[in-house]
């Protein structure tokens, strides 16, 4: 679960008794993590904080492209072994094998900011970088399946040609979307008409309505609307 501002309150709603492991997926923004830690004080809740291994291999392949210039397969298996050794939990051994790397090659500390950047980035987030802990407990170490999904829910139906979007109506688009996408549509469909009945005809004493099921028709450019 990400646990910031804005979204902490459905963390909240999903594990009220916080009994589930909560767990924040990030890039590694010192403000993203000073925001999680403070909502994990205020809520009384452990967050456990891992930061996508994507951005962490940006790093690594800066500083790989140091210490091999114009090199082919020998930068790809360096890059590789120290990746390994990362995501094997040992975070600061891959930091001083890249440290160490440099000084053979001649570059003192300072002298290529691609080297140093990624040695300070994994000595300073080396306790959300414990990807042996999160893979051990079947947490994800990377954001690919969150910007997945975002780019299924959001981007494929308001991106679309010639749309235009206020944000009451995107909401309520997308909103929609999500429940067809996790196969809640009839069951909130259900839930609304017998919403509408109570507000508008019980008190009347008028009959519900059969319940009409809402179809949404597929198309060939895209999946499904909304």
């Amino acid at each position: 679960m990400m646990t910031t501002p804005a979204v902490s309150p459905a963390a909240e709603h999903r594990d009220p008794d916080h009994r589930r492991t909560w767990v924040a997926l990030t890039d590694g923004a010192p403000h993203q993590i000073d925001l999680i830690n403070e909502q994990a004080a205020a809520r009384g809740v452990q967050v456990h904080i891992v930061i996508d291994i994507i951005h962490v291999l940006e790093y690594l392949w800066s500083a790989a492209h140091a210490l091999h210039p114009g090199a082919g397969k020998d930068i790809e298996a360096w890059a590789a072994r120290t990746a390994r050794t990362i995501v094997a939990g040992d975070v600061l051994t891959a930091a001083e094998t890249i440290r160490t790397a440099a000084t053979d090659t001649g570059i003192a500390p300072g002298g290529n900011k691609g080297i140093d950047d990624a040695v300070a980035y994994l000595t300073n987030k080396a306790d959300y970088l414990r990807y042996d802990t999160a893979l051990a407990a079947g947490w994800p170490i990377a954001t690919g399946i969150i910007e997945g999904a975002c780019r299924h829910l959001v981007k494929d139906r308001l991106d679309i040609t010639g749309a235009r979007w206020g944000l009451a109506g995107a909401e309520a688009v997308l909103k929609l979307r999500a429940l067809r996408t996790n196969g809640d549509f009839d069951a909130y469909w259900a839930w609304r008409e017998q919403q509408e009945y109570t507000r508008n005809h019980q008190a009347r004493g008028l009959p519900q309505r059969p319940h009409i099921r809402c179809l949404i028709t597929q198309t060939p450019s895209e999946d499904a609307h909304p």
